[in-house]
């Protein structure tokens, strides 16, 4: 297990891999960043019925399944879960091999702002070109600005791919970022 102490963005933070003692904690942390973050965007009546107990049953399947995917945790100095990340090959045909897709990245909604987030950005980053992938790519949201500006502020920029999906009957549009495999940007 690799744990790293990410003082750059936010003093203190460790980041670290998942495990299945943390899938309460993380679904907690991405049904609550999904309620916030795509609130006006998604139905509410979509994201109000979002369970955090089913969601952490999902985690745990997804932990022991075999994939590719990485999991990762930022861990407050008091142990509290704070951010989770998901990444791994890029699961769409129409890019070029070698690409990795950050799947999720996801911040407890009172400490979005607090480097968090980079950090776990940078860890993805760092271990994707450990492991030899040389792009990320990434879906979010068309109309989550803040999101597409925490994005644009680490170097991805929109390729010009766009798809939508369903969430509680209304079509979701989104957007695909890219960006080669390089240290994330500071701002």
């Amino acid at each position: 297990m690799i744990t790293r102490t990410v003082p750059a963005y936010a003093p203190g933070v460790r980041i670290r891999d998942m495990a299945l003692a943390d899938c309460a904690a993380v679904a907690e942390i991405r049904v609550r960043g999904w309620q916030r973050a795509y609130a006006g965007l998604i139905p509410s009546a979509y994201l109000d019925a979002m369970d955090p107990a089913q969601d952490a049953e999902r985690r745990r399947t997804h932990l022991m399944a075999e994939g590719g995917s990485v999991n990762l945790v930022a861990e407050e100095p008091d142990a509290e879960l704070t951010g989770w990340a998901c990444y791994g090959p890029c699961r769409d045909e129409d890019v070029r091999p070698g690409s990795a897709e950050l799947y999720a990245i996801y911040v407890r909604p009172d400490r979005v702002g607090a480097g968090i987030g980079r950090s776990l950005l940078g860890e993805v980053t760092a271990r994707s070109l450990s492991a030899g992938f040389d792009e990320i790519t990434l879906w979010v949201l068309k109309q989550n600005v803040r999101a597409r500006r925490f994005y644009e502020r680490a170097g991805f920029r929109p390729d010009g791919a766009e798809e939508a999906f369903e969430a509680g009957g209304a079509r979701v549009p989104e957007v695909r970022y890219t960006r080669p495999v390089t240290p994330p940007a500071v701002a």
